[in-house]
């Protein structure tokens, strides 16, 4: 088994006891999003490559690739490192239906029956950080969370997080068993948790998994210095459509100013602006190369001071974005619109109907 070759600084994950890297990787890229899939061969490569470089915090699900392809493609990379020093995540409860067609389920038997059939997938005995990759709106969370909870007491997870949720299910799910993170969109164009989510988080002892840490790799120059490649679905996101990129450009110039001052790249300067948004928040840029790891572990290394920070902040303000954040037909799942129905007491309904 390899051992890493370098060392990224392990931080705390929440409060509840996970230790990942200060940097993760989401694994989606490698079977397909916006780009061509890789071979399984390739795809375990780069994982490999990653954990060479000090990631040990690898982020799947059970919908990325035809026929949970990414899963399967993770579980053989993990047989090529040591389990113990490796921390995954996956998800579930989104299935696709289509292109752009998303159902969302919470049942707990469909929880346990997306547990199960994930650890066969991954090969493993348990899954570091399950989370619930979208709320069902119409499943109490009490009982989604119900199920979980057993998860963890079976030894089948060890830890619980939500992906898009909203205050009120934050708290209603933190009841039933501690949230150890949140995996929600947060980038330098994508800040609106920094009001009400955020604070919550910090308030409950819960981290966050920033996924699209580069504007769904806006940051590092896709559609700007590179076309989009005929595979990618970005060519149909609000952000990517020709009239919103031209827009968007003036504030990929703007970073490459600042990026410039700060002797690094882009993608550098936006990951470093995201690491320093607080300890508790871990990105997890994906990537096909091997080339943009080296890119991305070197955001580690950028030094910024509170002002530094401002200016970047400035620089890309948010309502100067061209676009809303995700494709309209998914946008319907997102955190603001992820509440469910209150949980009934079957017995205080039954008493309460007797002295009416």
């Amino acid at each position: 088994m390899e051992e890493p070759l370098i060392q990224i600084p392990g931080v705390k994950l929440g409060n509840q006891g996970l230790e990942v890297s200060r940097l993760g990787f989401g694994c989606a890229g490698l079977s397909g999003t916006y780009n061509a899939p890789l071979t399984h061969e390739a795809g375990c490569s780069v994982i490999k490559e990653a954990f060479n470089r000090g990631i040990t915090f690898f982020d799947t699900s059970d919908l990325y690739g035809d026929d949970h392809d990414n899963e399967i493609m993770v579980g053989k990379a993990l047989k090529q490192l040591p389990r113990e020093k490796v921390q995954l995540a996956t998800k579930f409860g989104l299935l696709r239906l289509g292109d752009f067609q998303f159902k969302v389920k919470g049942t707990p038997e469909y929880v346990r029956k997306c547990c199960e059939a994930s650890l066969r997938r991954l090969g493993v005995d348990y899954i570091d950080l399950y989370f619930q990759h979208r709320v069902d709106v119409s499943v109490p969370i009490e009982d989604t969370m119900g199920e979980l909870k057993k998860l963890v007491d079976e030894g089948k997870i060890k830890y619980i997080g939500l992906s898009e949720p909203n205050v009120d299910t934050i708290r209603r799910a933190h009841a039933v068993h501690p949230i150890t993170a949140l995996e929600m969109e947060y980038s330098l164009w994508t800040r609106e948790i920094e009001n009400e989510i955020i604070p919550l988080c910090r308030e409950l002892g819960i981290g966050i998994v920033a996924y699209s840490p580069l504007g769904r790799g806006f940051f590092g120059g896709k559609a700007v210095l590179e076309s989009l490649p005929s595979e990618s679905l970005l060519g149909t996101h609000p952000r990517f459509t020709r009239e919103n990129i031209e827009k968007n450009k003036v504030l990929y110039t703007r970073l490459c100013n600042l990026a410039l001052k700060h002797a690094c790249s882009p993608p550098q300067l936006a990951l470093a602006w995201l690491l320093n948004q607080g300890k508790d928040i871990i990105p997890i840029p994906g990537t096909t190369k091997v080339s943009n790891l080296d890119i991305n572990i070197g955001s580690l290394a950028v030094e910024l001071t509170e002002e530094d920070l401002k200016e970047i902040s400035d620089a890309v303000p948010i309502n100067e974005v061209a676009g809303e954040r995700e494709h309209p037909l998914i946008s319907k799942y997102g955190w603001k619109f992820a509440n469910t129905p209150l949980k009934i007491d079957e017995k205080l309904h039954v008493s309460v109907l007797c002295f009416a």
